[in-house]
């Protein structure tokens, strides 16, 4: 079994498991943890050209910035790092609406291949359907049977606007490329759309100011363990710990009566310090 990998962005952790191995009912794992590493664990990345990046930069010198979408844009936490810096963001709907929304259907194989509404030659689609459409000249290959389609979003025909030759009204059902026919369907259902107000206070300008009020509020000092408890710590460090036993029980009690990073009801990380070194602590119990 190899240990659990902590991924960038903090909260999602991807279990490696060797063939023939399943999942373990209990998990301990502690791994190094730098400031970018805690940084990490508690915050999301607008990078640059994201809708995240504009929304946060918008709100940030105009005081504060609204935006339409079916979703939050940051739903996942309130503190977001943009530009080295990092920033509690607060996100309020304020209004909802019903909207209607496009997809697209690309059926590879079609049993029927004949035009009904229009066709066309993929490098004459719009750039935009090109885009949308990449995978018919990425590499993709039709399926063996007949049918197989790829669903494709568009969203509303604001958001499109005159860019597409498939939504809102569609002039082809059938894009050719290289000898393949492909046929299209175009979709429409009606959601739910809201309107977001964001506002944004900057907290710490640059990684290690943001660690240090992470250590200042949760880091604690693992110590005082038994020698069957380090044991189990000194086994997790070195690569997880997975068996449901005293110690384990009455390390994860230790690291419990803390304040987590991040805890459900069965799972959570915490930050502690151990023989002077600091960890990500992830827990399974």
């Amino acid at each position: 079994m190899q240990r659990r990998q902590f991924l960038a962005g903090g909260t999602a952790l991807l279990s490696v498991a060797v063939a023939g191995c399943g999942h373990p009912d209990v998990v301990l794992d502690l791994e190094a943890a730098s400031d970018e590493d805690i940084a990490d664990e508690v915050s999301t990345t607008a990078e640059p050209g994201s809708e995240e990046y504009r929304v946060l930069m918008s709100a940030r010198d105009d005081g504060s910035a609204t935006r339409s979408g079916r979703r939050e844009l940051f739903d996942r936490t309130d503190t977001v790092r943009a530009d080295g810096a990092f920033y509690e963001v607060s996100e309020t709907r304020t209004e909802s609406s019903e909207v209607t929304v496009y997809s697209v259907d690309v059926a590879f194989n079609p049993d029927d291949t004949k035009a009904e509404v229009g066709e066309v030659a993929y490098d004459d689609l719009p750039a935009f359907d090109r885009e949308q459409l990449s995978f018919i000249v990425n590499g993709q290959e039709p399926a063996d049977k007949e049918g197989y389609n790829v669903h494709v979003d568009y969203g509303t025909a604001e958001a499109v606007g005159d860019r597409s030759a498939l939504v809102p009204e569609q002039e082809y059902d059938i894009v050719t490329h290289e000898g393949n026919r492909y046929r299209v369907a175009v979709e429409s259902r009606t959601v739910s759309e809201g309107e977001y107000r964001y506002e944004v206070t900057e907290i710490a300008p640059d990684v290690e100011t943001f660690a240090d009020q992470v250590r200042e509020r949760y880091l604690f000092v693992l110590s005082g363990l038994s020698e069957a408890e380090r044991k189990v710590v000194e086994e997790a460090i070195d690569g997880a710990y997975y068996e449901d036993d005293d110690a384990f029980q009455s390390v994860i009690d230790r690291v419990r009566d803390h304040e987590g990073l991040n805890v459900d009801d069965f799972y959570g990380t915490w930050l502690l310090s151990y023989e002077d070194s600091e960890y990500l602590t992830y827990v399974e119990w």
